[in-house]
């Protein structure tokens, strides 16, 4: 694919991306220089920062395997950012090609990239939308086409390593009730969220403020934080624990005696 393929004529290739910066930390070549550029500034502060998005990664892998292996068929992701290797149609469909997939993210890069991807797979879209935005995800008449928003069928909600980016508190409770509140019961919510331990707080608090400069607005959460954030769900075990902690495989690598502070469950609707 050729750069004037993937870069949409009016996308501003002077500010940087949340989802192109994910995509340069996981080593992909979707992003421009100024992305590049503000990324470096970040890992100058933390330098685990490329390792704490790749743990991220392994963990929605495994949290998306363990749900389409439990009957899960539909699952939206929300702030899906540009797709890479293992992402979640790869693993759904892997497992039951009739698994349905819909990306949504405001990044038109990412969007436009996951849609020359998904050419010519029926059963997996990208939409251009915020998930800050629920009722213009939620009334999408081709996302609730495809994943049968009105039959009542179980769906997972999957929010990797976004709720960060929405830092007032009272908004990004809201903003998790009204997605719980359109899921029907038997539904499943899969969260991740950098976190503010305190043996990393020395470079990863400087690292996010620099992220609020120049990139986006973030706000770092303690895992009691997250755990509210789960208001009215069941979570899974083991629990709110970091992603390098949550059923751990092999293939991933050993689980690190000091993980690294990115926070994530796997929660369900009653």
């Amino acid at each position: 694919m050729t750069e004037q393929t993937w870069i949409p004529e009016d996308v501003d290739s002077e500010r940087p991306s949340i989802a192109r910066i994910y995509d340069f930390y996981l080593g992909g070549n979707h992003n421009f220089p100024v992305d590049r550029e503000a990324a470096r500034q970040v890992v100058e502060m933390a330098p685990e920062l490329p390792e704490i998005m790749r743990v991220n990664r392994a963990f929605l892998r495994r949290a998306v395997r363990h749900l389409v292996e439990g009957g899960i068929r539909n699952f939206l992701d929300l702030g899906s950012g540009i797709p890479t290797v293992g992402n979640v149609h790869e693993i759904a469909q892997a497992f039951d090609p009739t698994s349905r997939v819909v990306y949504v993210d405001n990044d038109q890069v990412a969007v436009a990239h996951s849609r020359e991807i998904l050419n010519g797979n029926d059963r997996a879209m990208a939409i251009l939308a915020d998930l800050r935005e629920p009722a213009t995800v939620l009334d999408d008449p081709e996302v609730n086409r495809l994943l049968l928003l009105g039959l009542g069928e179980p769906m997972a909600v999957l929010m990797s390593a976004v709720l960060h980016f929405v830092p007032d508190d009272e908004e990004a409770a809201a903003l998790v009730a009204t997605y719980r509140d359109a899921m029907p019961s038997g539904s499943y919510l899969v969260l991740s969220h950098a976190c503010d331990r305190a043996s990393a707080a020395k470079r990863v608090g400087p690292a996010a403020a620099q992220y609020s400069r120049t990139i986006a607005p973030m706000k770092l959460r303690s895992p009691e934080e997250v755990t509210r954030l789960l208001d009215g769900f069941e979570i899974l075990d083991p629990g709110v624990v970091y992603c390098s902690q949550w059923r751990p495989d092999p293939a991933d690598g050993p689980v690190p005696a000091d993980p690294l502070p990115t926070a994530c469950a796997v929660a369900r609707k009653p």
